[in-house]
C-alpha cells in the first residue's frame, strides 16, 4: 500500500492511477493534489439527466455543474485526458429505488447499464481548501486527518420535476479572527461552492449536534472556532435518493473524482465579502460586500449631521446602520413600535418625528415579503390606525399593517406578547425596531427634552424590549437624536455627559443596535434605504438564501418602488399636520419636523439618501 504523506503534491493524473489500481488505504481524497479541483460525481439514467441538469442549475451552490457526460461515456475531457469514471474514485455506492445497496471499488461490472448512463461532475469544497490554508487558517479535518463533517439541514432546495431535498452541508471550524480571510478564498471559487452559507450556532440550520455528522467523521473545534457551513455536494445524493431511481451511482462520502484543473480560474460574486456579526445568542454572523457596505456607511454618515446642534455627535456608533440592517435583513419578523406624545398640553400630543420613519421602514419590510406589525399606546390607536390606512392610499404602504397594544398585566406579560405561549424557543418576531419612542429613564420616569415626565401617556413598550434580550435568536434595533427615545441605554453615559437635560431624560433601556441621526425619520429612511442596499447585493442575497434558489438581487427594481421619496413623504407630512400632530421643538402645525422645515431640509435629506 502506499503511504499518504506525499499524497498532496502528487499530480492529479498520477492519483488518478494509483487509484485506479486500489493501491491506497485511505478513506478520503481531503488534502490531495492540492490546488486542483476535485468533483462529486452522480450518475443516473439518461432520461433523468435534463431535468437534474436544471435541478443543478436551480441550487448551484450545493451543485455547481462542471461536467456533464453523453450517455455510455466514461471520460471527460474537459477535466482530464485520461479518466476512467468507472475506476477513478477510492469508492463509490450504488443506490436502488431510493436506497443505498452496496459500496463499491469499481463499477466496472455495471459498464453495460452505464451504456445507458449520464455522469455529472460537480463542484466539490476540497478544491478551496489550499485557498483556505494559503493565509494561515487551519484546515481541523485534515489536521486531525479525518474526513471533513457533513450535516442535513433544515433548507429545503429549489425542487425541479421529482428531484428534491434539503441542503447538505459540510462544515470547517474556523478561528474568528481568520473568518473573512476564509470567506474571502471561497468566494472567488464559485465552482468549489463558493462563500459559506452560513456563519455560527449549527441550530439555525436545523442541526442539533455537530458530534454527530449524517455523513464524514466528526471535526474537533478548537477553542475560539467559529463553525462555518458550505453548501455541500452530498446534496445531489439526497436528491438521488429522495427520486427513487432504479438505479444510479454516486462517489462516497469524501471520495471525489480528481480533476486536471487548477483552481486559479477565479469567478468573482459581486465583490469583496465582509464578515459581521450579528447576533451572539444564537451566534450568527452574515456576509455582505465591502461596496454594499460603504454605501451603509455613507448613509450613516448622512443622516449623522446635527441640525439641531444638540450634540449627538458624541452619541453615534459607527457601524451601528449596517448591523442593524443586517440583522433585519435575516429576520422574518419585525415589530415597529413609535411615538413620543413630548406635546402634552395638545391632543393628541404626539410630534411629527417617528411615524414617517416607521412607515417607511415597514414599506420596505413589506417589499421585501417580511411579517412586519406596530405597537404603540392603547391611547393612541385610534390616531395610528388612521395614519396606517392613509400611508396604504397614499401608496406607502401596499397593504396595511396589523396594530397592537401593549399593557402590563402580569410578570411575564411581556414574554407572552412577543413568544407562542410565552416559549421562549417559539417568538413571534425576530427582531424589535423603536424609532423616535420615548425611553423609560433610569428611575422608571419617561422625559421630553425639557425634563418634563410624561410618564402618564406612556405604555411600558419598553419592556418589550428588555424581555427581547432574554429570547434566543431575537435582536432590536433603538432610532433616536436626543438620547431620550428607547434603545438609546447602550450610550446612556454619553447623553448624560454631553445632552442637555441627559442627567435626567437619558433612556435606561438599551438596544442590540442604535442607530443616531439628526432626526430620527432620517433614521428610518436610512434603514429602509439600507435594506434596499443589502438585498441588491449579490454577496449577501446569496447567503440569505443558503446558495440555494434563483440570484434575487438582479431584481432589485421591484423594491424600488417602496424606497421613500419626497413626494410620498410631503403627502404623509400633510396627512398628520391635518391629524394634528405637531413639530416636535416647536408644536407647530406647519410643513415641519423638529422645528425644521420640510423644504430644502427634510425634502434634501431624502434625495441625497436615495
Amino acid at each position: 500500500m502506499l503511504l499518504t504523506g506525499g499524497l498532496k503534491s502528487l499530480l492529479p493524473h498520477v492519483l488518478r492511477r494509483i487509484i485506479h489500481c486500489n493501491r491506497l488505504s485511505i478513506s478520503n481524497t481531503s488534502g490531495m493534489a492540492e490546488g486542483y479541483k476535485q468533483a462529486n460525481v452522480v450518475i443516473l439514467h439518461k432520461s433523468l439527466a435534463d431535468d437534474f441538469e436544471k435541478f443543478c442549475h436551480a441550487n448551484d451552490g450545493p451543485l455547481p455543474l462542471l461536467y456533464r457526460s453523453q450517455p455510455g461515456d466514461w471520460k471527460c475531457p474537459s477535466l482530464s485526458s485520461d479518466s476512467d469514471i468507472r475506476t477513478d474514485c477510492l469508492q463509490y455506492r450504488k443506490y436502488e429505488r431510493g436506497a443505498c445497496t452496496g459500496s463499491l471499488k469499481s463499477l466496472q461490472e455495471y459498464s453495460e447499464q452505464l451504456k445507458d448512463m449520464v455522469t455529472f461532475y460537480l463542484g466539490c469544497s476540497f478544491s478551496f481548501e489550499k485557498a483556505v490554508q494559503k493565509p494561515g487558517t487551519p484546515i481541523r479535518n485534515v489536521e486531525q486527518k479525518c474526513n471533513v463533517s457533513m450535516y442535513k439541514t433544515s433548507v429545503p432546495c429549489h425542487r425541479i420535476s421529482m428531484f428534491h431535498c434539503n441542503l447538505v452541508v459540510s462544515m470547517r471550524p474556523v478561528p474568528e479572527s481568520k473568518l473573512e480571510a476564509a470567506v474571502l478564498a471561497t468566494s472567488e471559487l464559485k465552482e468549489a461552492h463558493g462563500a459559506p452559507i452560513h456563519i455560527g450556532d449549527p441550530g439555525l440550520l436545523g442541526i442539533q449536534d455537530l458530534s454527530k455528522p449524517d455523513y464524514g467523521d466528526p471535526v474537533r473545534l478548537h477553542p475560539g472556532d467559529i463553525p462555518v457551513f458550505w453548501a455541500c455536494g452530498i446534496t445531489g445524493v439526497e436528491a438521488i435518493i429522495n427520486c427513487r431511481a432504479p438505479l444510479a451511482f454516486t462517489r462516497s462520502p469524501g471520495c471525489m473524482f480528481i480533476t486536471d484543473l487548477k483552481n486559479d480560474n477565479v469567478r468573482s460574486l459581486g465583490g469583496v465579502p465582509q464578515v459581521h456579526c450579528i447576533s451572539q445568542d444564537p451566534l450568527h454572523f452574515s456576509i455582505v460586500s465591502a461596496e454594499a457596505a460603504q454605501k451603509i456607511k455613507t448613509l450613516e454618515t448622512l443622516i449623522g449631521i446635527d441640525p439641531g446642534e444638540r450634540g449627538i455627535r458624541h452619541l453615534q456608533r459607527p457601524g451601528e446602520l449596517l448591523r442593524a440592517c443586517l440583522a433585519m435583513s435575516h429576520a422574518g419578523s419585525v415589530l415597529i413600535t413609535t411615538g413620543f406624545p413630548t406635546h402634552f398640553t395638545h391632543q393628541p400630543p404626539e410630534e411629527n418625528d417617528g411615524p414617517p420613519g416607521a412607515l417607511a421602514v415597514a414599506a420596505m419590510l413589506q417589499a421585501l415579503e417580511k411579517q412586519v406589525a406596530i405597537v404603540t399606546d392603547q391611547r393612541a390607536m385610534d390616531l395610528n390606525k388612521k395614519i396606517i390606512e392613509e400611508a396604504v392610499q397614499l401608496g406607502i404602504l401596499k397593504k396595511s399593517i396589523p396594530l397592537l397594544s401593549y399593557q402590563r398585566e402580569s410578570a411575564d406579560s411581556a414574554l407572552m406578547f412577543l413568544c407562542e405561549n410565552g416559549d421562549p424557543g417559539r417568538p413571534r418576531f425576530d427582531h424589535l425596531v423603536a424609532i423616535e419612542r420615548a425611553g423609560m429613564a433610569a428611575d422608571g420616569n419617561y422625559y421630553n427634552a425639557r425634563k418634563v415626565n410624561i410618564k402618564h401617556l406612556v405604555d411600558p413598550i419598553d419592556e418589550l424590549f428588555l424581555a427581547a434580550q432574554t429570547i434566543p435568536g431575537v435582536t432590536t434595533t433603538g432610532v433616536g437624536d436626543g438620547g431620550n427615545e428607547l434603545g438609546m441605554g447602550k450610550v446612556k453615559d454619553a447623553v448624560k455627559k454631553h445632552i442637555k437635560n441627559g442627567d435626567v431624560i437619558a433612556c435606561d433601556v438599551e438596544a442590540d443596535f442604535t442607530v443616531v441621526a439628526g432626526v430620527s425619520n432620517w433614521g428610518g429612511y436610512a434603514i429602509a434605504c439600507a435594506l434596499h442596499v443589502l438585498r441588491c447585493c449579490e454577496i449577501h442575497d446569496r447567503y440569505l438564501r443558503r446558495a440555494v434558489g434563483f440570484p434575487r438581487a438582479a431584481s432589485g427594481r421591484l423594491w424600488l418602488p417602496a424606497l421613500p421619496s419626497v413626494t410620498k413623504e410631503e403627502n404623509l407630512l400633510k396627512t398628520l399636520v391635518q391629524l394634528g400632530v405637531r413639530s416636535g421643538k416647536t408644536a407647530s402645525l406647519e410643513m415641519e419636523v423638529d422645528g425644521l422645515p420640510f423644504y430644502n431640509t427634510h425634502s434634501l435629506m431624502i434625495e441625497k439618501l436615495l
